[in-house]
């Protein structure tokens, strides 16, 4: 019996990410291509469909939008598709991502696979409903809807598995989006939009994004005074968002971006909010540097979730594993249970070089040994 996968594809989705910018909302899109920005989900949409290719793809009928918002993808991973609708215009919007949600219902899809941020998400509930089981490949910058797989191969994987009935159980899976203008002046404004139906695995699906607890705050500034007091003023140190982060230029009485990446060298910030570029080029300029990341609390991401700046160039640049240091409150990991921590930075390669076990920071003279999956 054939399966039928709906697909749609956000080409846009994500672009803001290594320049800095936080989403594509608004003007933010014309802005992150004049600062360079390539797009990322047709990319990401391809190593999914690459994989479900792979597992063997005969009895899978792909439905889905022309050009960019699926074909092209699908084509190019080698699989056959039917064109179910047309985008409106040469630009895709989010009218095209319902019109497209709703031309798969009617035509009965068995699951919905979609390729964006947290707000393609909140476009897919509004046409799909919880009457189509969904999951998220993910690309956007902001991600912390629990409809996302861990990364697009696991995406592709869980594709597989459902479509095969190897993976039977869905759940409610909670749909988020936050003000991405309050995102960008460093306030963090999440709500619940809705729930939709998602395939589970726990080993492939992301859970939703947590915050930090409120009672450890003399926990934070012992890491932050741990990491203060073993740097070097000749290295570059590259930190990212977070609130265990943020603690850290704040015990040296520097400014913090708490929601973007910061470069400080020699008790001084150099960048605030810097994006890839910015990055690259102080790099250029440093004989030594230290990546500085905690964990997303309730998923465990340490990058490619809300820190794309730190690309996987930057981690290559820096030294890889050895050059990263990892910050934690005692509660985000003890929430996190037996999960591990989790890369997605895009480049399989340097996801692979960042797997295995690492120390994490928790206190002044303690560390918490976690695995990187």
């Amino acid at each position: 019996m054939t399966a039928k996968l709906g697909l749609i594809v956000n080409p846009i989705a994500g672009m803001g990410g290594r320049v800095g910018l936080k989403g594509t909302d608004g003007d933010a899109l014309d802005r992150a291509r004049a600062l360079g920005a390539k797009p990322e989900a047709p990319r990401r949409a391809g190593l999914a469909l690459e994989t479900v290719r792979r597992k063997g793809a005969d009895d899978i009928e792909i439905l889905t939008a022309a050009g960019e918002m699926g074909e092209d993808s699908a084509r190019d991973a080698g699989l056959a598709v039917t064109i179910v609708a047309e985008p409106q215009g040469n630009e895709t919007s989010a009218d095209d991502t319902r019109a497209v949600g709703r031309e798969l219902k009617t035509h009965g899809v068995d699951l919905v696979v979609f390729v964006g941020g947290d707000g393609t998400a909140r476009d897919i509930m509004d046409s799909i409903g919880t009457c189509t089981p969904v999951i998220g490949i993910p690309a956007g910058v902001k991600m912390h809807s629990a409809v996302f797989a861990t990364d697009p191969r696991s995406g592709g994987e869980l594709i597989s598995r459902f479509l095969r009935g190897d993976i039977e159980r869905t759940r409610e899976a909670e749909v988020m989006d936050i003000d991405e203008e309050a995102f960008r002046e460093g306030r963090l404004s999440a709500r619940l939009y809705g729930h939709v139906m998602t395939p589970y695995d726990p080993a492939l699906i992301q859970d939703l994004k947590m915050g930090s607890a409120a009672d450890e705050d003399a926990l934070m500034d012992a890491i932050a005074q741990r990491v203060v007091d073993a740097m070097d003023p000749e290295t570059l140190y590259i930190i990212g968002p977070g609130t265990t982060t943020r603690r850290i230029l704040e015990r040296m009485d520097l400014p913090a971006t708490l929601l973007g990446v910061d470069l400080v060298k020699a008790n001084k910030v150099l960048a605030s909010d810097a994006n890839e570029r910015e990055i690259l080029d102080c790099l250029d300029e440093s004989p030594s540097a230290r990546i500085i990341v905690t964990p997303i609390g309730g998923q465990g991401y340490l990058f490619g979730r809300g820190n794309q700046q730190i690309s996987a160039r930057v981690i290559e640049r820096v030294g890889g594993k050895e050059a990263i240091t990892i910050v934690a409150a005692k509660s985000k990991l003890l929430a996190l249970g037996r999960r591990p921590l989790l890369v997605d930075t895009g480049d399989p390669g340097v996801d692979e070089s960042l797997r295995g076990y690492v120390p994490v920071i928790v206190d002044y003279r303690e560390d918490s040994v976690r695995k990187i999956r």
